[in-house]
């Protein structure tokens, strides 16, 4: 049975179709906090039956909402609308059930409720470990009742349950039963609310169930006029963009340093390096503002010390952070982690690409420190190594083996079927540090310092001319995903060197023809680049890394590809998203699918277990927006640029409100009645107080 997620804050829940927390499955049922499950057990009889599903609504990504059933045949039925959200650190429920039998009908309801508190990593026997006990519940009032625990943190969790509606509550506080008399067509409502606590901190305020949804659906309100928009008569292009604004709303969270987005739901709900990063470059055309609580976020946990255990090393940017009694009491090295090789370019990429869009230098100013420590942090590793490039092995015991995008155990292939040994060099690494110490260039210089933007452009201008001796295959004409321990080319053929686009490592010659090979049969599925192509040793198209399609790495590639002007190609890897978009609940694209190719599968095949909502994949989504403007911002030049085009099936685009520079710009894209493959853009409003460049 699928799941169904929602997440608002640090809260998240996650049930069955039914809206159901069912404890015996292994799909991570359950309300979450803090990286641990403050409900394990909500399933709902009716009349002594498991009511039967009759559909389920999902206009509003962050409201959980199915109308359930339970019938007697030639008699009538009872019909309940279950609808769940989370507001304001509580969970709300509420059943309206409706008697359609023809006379007067007692309905029992009974709700099976229970909590093992248990930590994130215990639930997906990711890891194991001591824990603490759980306390006898506290019936607190007629209506309420409080179920406890004692970590090994020594932190006491509860989860208080209040209802709204007179019941019968079991001994142990664990099973409630309502009785509701209802005359034919009368209808019952139940409210049900979760309110999760930790340690001496307050219970949060819980409103009534119609005050809160009218609380979330405001908040969501600003949110969709705080941010660009985008419109198409395309309904799969309109669809996915409403959707994927939605959940980049719902995937926010706030851990003291503003506002930031998680990886995804429902095993990543938490701020991570690589992800954050990635999901904040994608939202800069929603509102660069986006990328400050992720710059901030980061690099307050930025590594201090040399901890093996954590991977930390000074001036590291984290991986991921957990806060659940595991990480609390160090049986787990995620308080945080610290192993991605990628995560701290990315953190001064994301930096660099702020500022070209809003020209706001005073944040460079405050991160300095920051942005010192991880240039060191870069210097010292690549130092290291013979040829200067940025590698990465394996130190902590609990860590990951392979630290950049794709992490699994598998993802790096030598031709005859070893796995590259470290310490390892990756591709788009090295391009990533490109293009940091080169945009700091240009930063600094803006900024008056021409010392330091002239140290940093002679590094990536060195490390550019090494690169492309070093990674270039002469005979595939290609770049090779990464260079082994002993300096030897993986050469497997990946969508790694896409990456590459983005970043100015390519001269414009072989930026193209990475373009292109990227599209040959072998790598383009029909809906998206593959991971790994079809002809390279270790390709399986439902591999996770090798040979999976991933939104995110099409995102990455596009924006790449829109920044070297190669439109056409461009708009192949639109055009196939969208194909794909449509296929997938809710017009999400999800974490990964299968790179089977869709003309010979008929559509896109699912991959088995993927995270849906997940924040990367969904940005990808304003990134395809980005694309078809062809919009490259650089407010530290003065200029921004447009190169419109539009994919096969989508004649038009409206983006209004993207914040660039000063103001914001307005853009219309059509295609030419008199020339069908010409696109035109008819610029709406432009307040930017940039020089606009305009090319068609």
């Amino acid at each position: 049975m699928k799941i169904h997620a929602i997440k608002e804050g640090a809260l998240f829940y996650v049930s069955d179709e039914r809206g159901d927390l069912v404890p015996e499955t292994e799909q991570g049922h359950g309300l979450y906090r803090k990286d641990t499950r403050f409900l394990g057990e909500l399933r709902l009889l009716v009349n002594g039956e498991s009511p039967a599903l009759l559909g389920t609504h999902s206009e509003k990504s962050y409201v959980l909402s199915r109308t359930l059933t339970v019938e007697t045949k030639d008699r009538g039925a009872v019909e309940i609308r279950r609808e769940s959200f989370l507001y304001g650190g509580a969970f709300y429920e509420r059943l309206a059930v409706t008697n359609y039998y023809l006379e007067h009908t007692v309905v029992e309801l009974s709700l099976a409720m229970d909590a093992d508190f248990q930590d994130m990593f215990l639930v997906r026997k990711y890891r194991t470990g001591e824990v603490g006990y759980r306390q006898a519940p506290v019936t607190d009032a007629p209506r309420s009742v409080t179920l406890r625990y004692v970590g090994k943190d020594a932190l006491e969790r509860r989860t208080t349950m209040r209802w709204d509606e007179e019941a019968v509550v079991d001994a142990d506080g664990k099973r409630l039963v309502f009785a509701l008399s209802l005359q034919p067509g009368q209808t019952g409502l139940v409210h049900l609310y979760a309110i999760p606590t930790i340690g001496a901190e307050a219970p949060p305020v819980v409103f009534s169930f119609d005050e809160a949804l009218q609380k979330l659906d405001a908040s969501y309100a600003e949110w969709r006029a705080s941010n660009s928009a985008a419109a198409s008569p395309d309904a799969r292009f309109d669809r996915l963009f409403r959707r994927s604004l939605q959940d980049a709303r719902m995937l926010m969270d706030d851990i003291g340093h503003g506002p930031i987005p998680v990886a995804g739901l429902p095993w990543f709900a938490t701020p991570f390096g690589r992800d954050s990063l990635i999901t904040s470059l994608f939202m800069l055309p929603l509102q660069p503002a986006h990328a400050v609580g992720t710059l901030r976020t980061l690099a307050a946990y930025q590594g201090a010390k040399r901890d093996p255990w954590r991977d930390e090393e000074p001036g590291k940017i984290m991986h991921e952070i957990r806060f659940g009694e595991l990480a609390n009491t160090g049986q787990s090295p995620f308080s945080p982690y610290y192993g991605g090789v990628d995560s701290t370019p990315l953190f001064l990429m994301l930096l660099v690409e702020y500022v070209r869009w809003s020209g706001d230098v005073s944040l460079v100013r405050e991160l300095q420190p920051a942005v010192d420590a991880a240039l060191e942090w870069i210097d010292a590793r690549s130092a290291a190594d013979e040829a200067g490039f940025l590698t990465y092995r394996q130190e902590a015991s609990g860590g990951f083996p392979n630290q950049g995008w794709k992490d699994s155990a598998n993802s790096l292939v030598h031709e005859d079927g070893r796995y590259a040994a470290s310490p390892i060099a990756l591709a788009e690494v090295q391009g990533y540090v490109y293009a940091a110490k080169n945009g700091l260039a240009d930063v600094y210089a803006a900024m008056g310092d021409g010392a330091r933007a002239e140290r940093l452009r002679a590094e990536a201008m060195s490390l550019r001319t090494q690169f492309h001796r070093s990674f270039w295959m002469e005979q595939e004409g290609y770049y090779c995903v990464a260079l082994d321990g002993e300096g030897r080319q993986v050469r497997s053929l990946t969508s790694n060197p896409g990456h590459l686009l983005l970043t100015g490592i390519l001269d414009a010659p072989f930026a193209r023809a990475v373009a292109d090979r990227l599209l040959q049969d072998d790598l383009f599925s029909g809906c998206g680049i593959r991971t790994m192509s079809a002809s390279s040793t270790g390709y399986y198209p439902m591999s996770y890394h090798n040979g999976s399609v991933w939104p995110h790495d099409n995102g990455m590639i596009l924006l790449g590809m829109a920044r070297q002007g190669c439109a056409d190609q461009a708009m192949r890897v639109v055009s196939g998203l969208l194909q794909a978009a449509p296929q997938f609940p809710g017009d999400r694209l999800p974490e990964l699918f299968c790179g089977y190719h869709a003309a010979e599968t008929g559509g896109v095949v699912p991959y088995p277990a993927t995270c849906s909502p997940q924040a990367w994949s969904g940005s990808t989504a304003f990134v395809m927006a980005q694309a078809m403007l062809g919009l490259v911002p650089d407010a530290l030049a003065g200029t921004l640029s447009l190169r419109p085009a539009l994919p096969a099936g989508t004649n038009e685009l409206t983006v209004d409100r993207v914040a660039v520079g000063r103001g914001s710009l307005s853009v219309r894209l059509f295609r030419d009645a008199a020339r069908p493959a010409s696109v035109r853009a008819e610029i709406l409003s432009n307040t930017t107080g940039l020089r606009t460049g305009l090319h068609t």
